[in-house]
Parts: C-alpha cells; sequence; structure tokens
C-alpha cells in the first residue's frame, strides 16, 4: 500500500476521534467557536515541539520557502477554521454520522469549481456522480419538523451549514497542498510539518482574538476544559500531519477520495458512542453521497 493511502486512512480515524471529542464539548462546554479554537490551541503545544525536534534532528535549518507560501498559508488556515466552526454547529442540529457526511461533499464541490473557475473538464460519469451526490444531499437535508416544499430543504439551516463546511474544507485542503509545496525541501514530513506548524499558530492567535472580542468567556472555558481538550489537541495534530503529508505526495482529491472511510468511522461513533440511531432515509443519504465523492475522483 502506497504511503499516502495509509497516511489518508489514518487522519480520517484520528479526525473522526476528534470531530467526537469537539461534539461532545459543544454539547456543554463550550460554544461552537469555543469547541473550535480548543482544536487548534491544544495543539500548538505539541505540533510546535515535533517542528521543532524534526529541524533539530535534522540539522540543517529551516528550508527556504516562497512568499506565496504566506497566502496558502493564511487562506488555508481561515478556511479551516470557517470548516470547523461549521461542522461544530451542524452537530447541534443533526447525528454526528450526517454531520460528517454533509462534510465529506467537499470532493464533489471541488470538482464543480474547478470546472466553474478553472474550466477543469469532467466526464459524463463524473456528472452523473455530481447528480447522485445532490441526491443524497437532499436526502440528508429532510431536517425533522420542516415543512413545504422539497426544495426548502436546502435552506435548511443543516444542509447550510453541512455544504458551507464542505465548500471550506475544499479551499483549505488546496491551500496547505499550495503551502508544502513552496517549502524548499525533499523531505515531505518536513514540509508538512513546518507548514503545519505555522498554519496552527496562527490560527490559535487569530481565533483566540475573536473570541477575546465576540465571546469574552469562551477562552476561560476553553482552559477550563483543559482535561478533555487536550487530547482533541493531540489527535488534531496527528489527524493534520497525516493530511499535510499525504497532500505533499498525492492530488488533494485523491487524498480526500480515500479519506471517505472517515464516513464509515463516523457510523461506528454515532452508534457506540453517542447512542444515535441511524434512520433509512439518512443511510441512504449517508450511501449515496459516499458513493458519489468517490466516483467523482475516479471518472473526473
Amino acid at each position: 500500500m502506497e504511503l499516502w493511502i495509509t497516511l489518508s486512512i489514518a487522519a480520517a480515524a484520528f479526525q473522526t476521534l476528534r470531530f467526537m471529542l469537539q461534539k461532545h464539548l459543544s454539547m456543554g462546554a463550550l460554544s461552537a467557536g469555543g469547541a473550535t479554537l480548543a482544536r487548534f490551541f491544544y495543539s500548538v503545544p505539541f505540533i510546535v515541539a515535533l517542528a521543532l525536534g524534526y529541524l533539530a534532528l535534522g540539522g540543517a535549518g529551516v528550508p527556504e520557502y516562497t512568499p506565496m507560501f504566506w497566502l496558502y498559508a493564511v487562506v488555508g488556515g481561515l478556511t479551516q477554521i470557517l470548516a470547523t466552526w461549521c461542522v461544530v454547529a451542524l452537530f447541534a442540529e443533526r447525528n454526528f454520522a450526517v454531520g460528517i457526511t454533509f462534510k465529506k461533499t467537499e470532493v464533489v464541490q471541488t470538482a464543480v469549481v474547478g470546472l466553474v473557475i478553472l474550466g477543469d473538464r469532467v466526464s459524463l460519469l463524473a456528472v452523473g456522480a455530481i447528480m447522485l451526490g445532490l441526491v443524497g444531499v437532499l436526502l440528508l437535508s429532510d431536517t425533522p419538523g420542516l415543512q413545504g416544499r422539497w426544495w426548502r430543504r436546502f435552506g435548511s439551516r443543516a444542509t447550510v451549514l453541512g455544504l458551507a463546511s464542505g465548500a471550506f474544507f475544499a479551499v483549505s485542503a488546496v491551500g496547505y497542498r499550495g503551502a508544502t509545496l513552496e517549502i524548499a525541501s525533499d523531505d515531505p514530513l518536513l514540509r508538512a510539518a513546518l507548514a503545519l506548524c505555522v498554519v496552527t499558530v496562527l490560527q490559535t492567535i487569530g481565533l483566540s482574538l475573536w473570541l477575546l472580542w465576540r465571546e469574552p468567556g469562551q477562552l476561560g472555558r476553553v482552559i477550563a476544559a483543559r482535561r478533555t481538550a487536550v487530547w482533541m489537541g493531540l489527535t488534531g495534530m496527528a489527524g493534520s500531519l497525516c493530511w499535510f503529508t499525504a497532500f505533499t505526495l498525492e492530488n488533494a482529491a485523491l487524498v480526500f477520495a480515500v479519506g471517505q472511510v472517515e464516513v464509515i468511522f463516523s457510523l461506528f461513533a454515532a452508534v457506540l458512542f453517542f447512542g444515535e440511531r441511524i434512520t433509512a432515509r439518512e443511510g441512504m443519504g449517508i450511501t449515496l453521497v459516499t458513493l458519489s465523492v468517490i466516483a467523482v475522483v475516479a471518472f473526473r
């Protein structure tokens, strides 16, 4: 098995664990913003130690990088914050597995944006896969208690948050891959560790300042929740390092395609840890979206 495939599967597993912890914290101790900050806040010590330690072991010093590195890093970091915030907020609307599946529309959205913005052509099979994904999203967007015509489902809060998270994660992945490619090194782990270190520090500072302004009490609650949140930071760091390293080795769309196993992991988490039940309609929607994102990459 190629290294990037192993890393993608590991990243999906770590990310599922991290979202489980974020859901737990967002259901009581922290707001959506606080739970999002905790993910970055408690990752910083691990990531900085890893990057500095790896540099010290290598003894070669910090490699050169282009000015574009900062643009990619800032865009990737900002969109990841927005994406994570959307996912945490989504957990209050729908169950865990459905929330993760909404997020997984990131692959489909990447194909659509590439066609509209860059003129990237896709095959008829890929168009069919995108339509299959839209059907799956329609099934998932049938929020309980929402009355009216079927198209109103796309305007529900759960659907908007889910699709927005997928779009932000798609932009974030491209930004992170671009940032790692702007570092002049042949070592994929070094490039991933340095990019991840810079991005996470910037995210922590920026989001902390935002919450101090908009939600003054949340920073204190993030610190108070350290016994649980520190594990979120550790799993977040491990998952991000796997994603970043995989992005240095392979196209982000292919990495995301393998990462669709996260949907399966989330199903186990929803049933075994949160005691949630997946309805037949939601199960069908999850299946269609999963098949869609895999097919888009396979037939693009």
